[in-house]
């Protein structure tokens, strides 16, 4: 018997991590453990691309900065670095008012009515940041997201001839040597394909496999899209094209980016935008939960909608209506013969 895959009463909220649920960028714990100056680091990294064609090579910005990373690694300048130590320097990070709370919150938008609760809608979070996904997992929000997607390191890289050991020598004290997986800002498309096809929870369907959208685990027009600004257009693009909700957010402290989130409100890229507070009462917070409960509408009636369609009534007796009723009576009484006096 033909089923769908999954039940599509499950709703996404898919953030980016720097300067959307930070002020900054995440890896200022990172220069600040090592005594390293954070804009010097940001400067060489943006000069890099630059420098490097003037000597013949080409470098892809996109992973410019994790490149920097292992180049200080070799210098000496952030020591043995592994992952576990950036695991432990996520729990610096500080994160905007309102969070992580506001993704427990959040998650009871779903069941503030009957009808919500009755077709078992969910909420999920999830994280597709260029950032570092180690730091994002030892940060205070990890425990309250559903996924985190970002750029990862190798440590102890397999050497040549691995294939012929029988068993693969590890070093306890690991350093990260190798990129292992690079997130930007075109790359993050994917991620979100992966929440759209459920590719994240089932390892058996792959990002590309050619699956009809009643059979997706999360539809775009399920998800909302929350990010800081034009690098995010892609992703913007993808979920908006797809029926979802984009929304932007900005620093109250720097108006460039409140007018940056407004040129993207008038380019049609985003659908609203507001500080990034994620208190409960916040207009951010609000205009979330707006949205979240016009989803949740949306797919109770699209999933009673199908009900009606794929369902026939029983057969039943049917009353006759009082009209009917008196009629029938009326044709079972004998009929009385009628004079004409002609005298």
């Amino acid at each position: 018997m033909p089923t769908t895959l999954f039940t599509q009463n499950t709703i996404a909220c898919i953030w980016d991590f720097d300067k959307t649920l930070i002020p900054g960028y995440m890896q200022a714990p990172l220069f600040r453990r090592h005594g390293v100056d954070e804009s010097v680091f940001w400067a060489e990294t943006n000069a890099l691309v630059e420098n490097y064609r003037k000597r013949g090579y080409h470098l892809s910005g996109e992973i410019s900065y994790l490149n920097h990373i292992l180049t200080y690694v070799l210098a000496g300048k952030f020591g043995r670095l592994n992952n576990r130590m950036l695991r432990e320097y996520g729990a610096d990070i500080s994160f905007y008012p309102g969070l992580p709370d506001f993704f427990n919150l959040s998650k009871n938008y779903v069941r503030e009515k009957a009808e919500y609760r009755k077709h078992e809608i969910e909420l999920e979070h999830y994280i597709v940041s260029t950032g570092l996904a180690e730091m994002i997992r030892g940060s205070a929000i990890a425990s309250h997201v559903d996924g985190i997607w970002g750029c990862e390191f190798i440590e102890n890289p397999l050497q040549p001839g691995f294939l012929k050991q029988s068993e693969i020598e590890l070093s306890a004290d690991a350093v990260i040597a190798q990129i292992g997986m690079v997130i930007d800002n075109t790359t993050k498309t994917r991620a979100l394909f992966e929440i759209n096809k459920g590719t994240n929870r089932n390892s058996a369907i792959d990002v590309n496999a050619n699956v009809k959208p009643e059979d997706r685990r999360i539809p775009f027009q399920n998800m909302i899209y929350i990010a800081d600004g034009p690098s995010d257009i892609p992703s913007f693009s993808v979920v908006k094209g797809g029926g979802g909700r984009t929304y932007g957010v900005y620093n109250p402290e720097h108006s460039g980016e409140f007018e940056q989130n407004d040129r993207l409100l008038q380019s049609g890229r985003i659908h609203g935008y507001g500080p990034a507070d994620y208190a409960a009462n916040s207009s951010t917070a609000r205009w979330l939960r707006l949205h979240i409960h016009a989803i949740c509408d949306r797919i109770v009636s699209d999933r009673e909608t199908a009900v009606a369609q794929k369902t026939t009534k029983p057969p039943r007796h049917l009353n006759p209506s009082p009209e009917e009723e008196a009629a029938r009576l009326r044709a079972k009484q004998p009929k009385q013969s009628s004079f004409l006096d002609t005298e």
